[in-house]
Formats: structure tokens, sequence, C-alpha cells
């Protein structure tokens, strides 16, 4: 089943790639210039360790770019769990195409697996309490909506994309209106004026009584941030199902599955795209 995502991805992987073949590439592949121009070759791409797979349309559209002809035929599909030693697709190129193709093409298919697979790991963490694992602004340059997107294959789920898709109100925010109230009523105007650009309004809090607070000024999105599970647990018992309520900071695999029992509906977690080791993928030759 295709994964869901909020925005188009086909201009977003072809600026991905213009930009990796781009770096890569420069004036010409000195290398490759070995093998004869008219050669055809077969590869497969195997994974070495278990995980989540993602990053398949990046992957073609490397090899395609200077292969229009060549065919990726693929085992696995994104969002799918892998195994070591699992034959993920096989592909039929040139060979000079190949081979100049295959280090950004695998770059961005480890890359993207990695995020995916940690996200799997503490969507799995959290199985069965309600709340959700998502994503922050902490990711890689030029590479953002691409991780997002490996998120959602990973099962969990998407904060704000970037500046212009939602509101945050934090502390400093805060502080420059004035309060609680008068920082949600500019919000309120900001978001209508911005129309369905605006996608929600949240608002940071960083103890009980600005709980209220932001209860009391409308708030249906609110950030508790560095909050300890018991008051976490009041926050919930407060908020009675009137705002959604997000846990952030100092979250860990360690910690997450205790503050999801705490009734938060969703966890922020910057170490999804910000702290990933790429998934070990190897593609080889055949034939």
């Amino acid at each position: 089943m295709p994964i869901e995502f909020d925005l188009p991805l086909a201009p977003e992987i072809a600026r991905n790639v213009d930009a990796a073949l781009t770096e890569d590439l420069g004036a010409g592949d000195l290398t490759a210039s070995l093998v004869p121009g008219e050669r055809q070759v077969k590869a497969t791409v195997i994974s070495r360790e278990a995980g989540v797979l993602c990053g398949t349309a990046w992957f073609d559209e490397c090899i395609r770019r200077l292969d229009p002809q060549a065919t990726v035929s693929w085992q696995a599909a994104d969002g799918d769990r892998i195994t070591p030693n699992q034959l993920l697709c096989t592909i039929d190129a040139n060979g000079r195409a190949l081979l100049s193709a295959e280090r950004s093409a695998l770059n961005f298919l480890q890359l993207l697996s990695a995020v995916a697979s940690k996200a799997r790991i503490y969507a799995d963490e959290i199985a069965g309490t309600g709340a959700q694992v998502v994503d922050t602004r902490k990711t890689l340059p030029g590479l953002r909506l691409a991780q997002k997107f490996a998120v959602r294959c990973g099962g969990g789920g998407n904060h704000r994309l970037a500046l212009w898709d939602a509101i945050l109100i934090k502390e400093n925010h805060i502080h420059a209106a004035g309060g609680i109230a008068p920082a949600m009523a500019a919000a309120k105007a900001v978001a209508a004026a911005a129309g369905a650009r605006c996608k929600f309004i949240q608002i940071e809090v960083e103890s009980l009584d600005e709980l209220q607070s932001a209860l009391a000024a409308g708030a249906t999105m609110i950030l508790l941030d560095n909050f300890t599970l018991e008051m976490m647990r009041q926050a919930a018992a407060i908020n009675a199902g009137r705002a959604v309520l997000e846990a952030s900071g100092n979250v860990s695999l360690e910690t997450i599955r205790a503050i999801a029992e705490t009734g938060v509906d969703r966890i922020s977690v910057g170490a999804l795209t910000k702290d990933v080791k790429a998934l070990d993928l190897s593609m080889r030759f055949v034939g």
C-alpha cells in the first residue's frame, strides 16, 4: 500500500537527485570510463541487516537519470520490514551509467531506510498506548521532506514540515507577545490570514499553570516541554481530551514507553532524523 504523504514528492526527489549527482559526478566519472560505453550489466541490491526499506523512488531516479532505459525490479516496497541477506531489487542498466549512479542511489536508500528503521523501532515501543511518535525539524539540510517521508514509512507521524505550514508558539514568542493569551490571539489572526497553508497552532508550556492558561486561551494543540512523568499524568487529567498533548524533551527509546503511558497523544523525537546510522545495503554486479 502506498505511503501517504502531505506533499507531492516527485519535485523533491528530482531536486535531491540533481544535487546528489551534480556533487558526485561534476565534470564526469573518470573511473567509469574504463568500462566500454555499450556494455549492459545486471546487478542486485541486498540488505546486510534488518530494518525497514525506504527511498526506492530516489534510488530509481538516480539510475534512470543516467540511463533512461534502465529497469529496476523491486522485491520489497517502501515501509516493508527487511531481513539480513534479503534480495531487495535487481537492476538491468548500462554499465557506465550504473557505476556512476551507484553511490548516490545507495546513499539515498541507506539513509532513508535508516530513518524508517529507527521510526519503526520507536513506534513499536509504544504500540498499544494510543500515543504516536512524531519527528521534528532536526533534519539534514536539503533532505527535510525525504526524511519526513521516511518517518512515515517507519510508522511514525510528521510534525510541521517547516516554518511555513504551521504555528508553534514557544517560550520566546510568548514572552515577546506579552503572555499566553495575547500570543494565542495573535496566532489565530496569523492563521486566519494564511488560510489553508496553516495546518495547526501549537503552543509550548513549561508548567501545569501554563497548561491551564493555554487551555483557557483556546489552545487545541499543546506541547509539554520537559515535563516529568507525573506532570504529564496531571496534564492529561487536566486536559481531559480538550487539546492534543505532545510530550517533548529528553525522550529516548528507554523512556518513551513510560511517557506514552501517561496519556499524552504525541511524542516528538528529534533523534528519528538527526541521529541516524545508514542501514547496511550492498549492490553487486552479477552474471
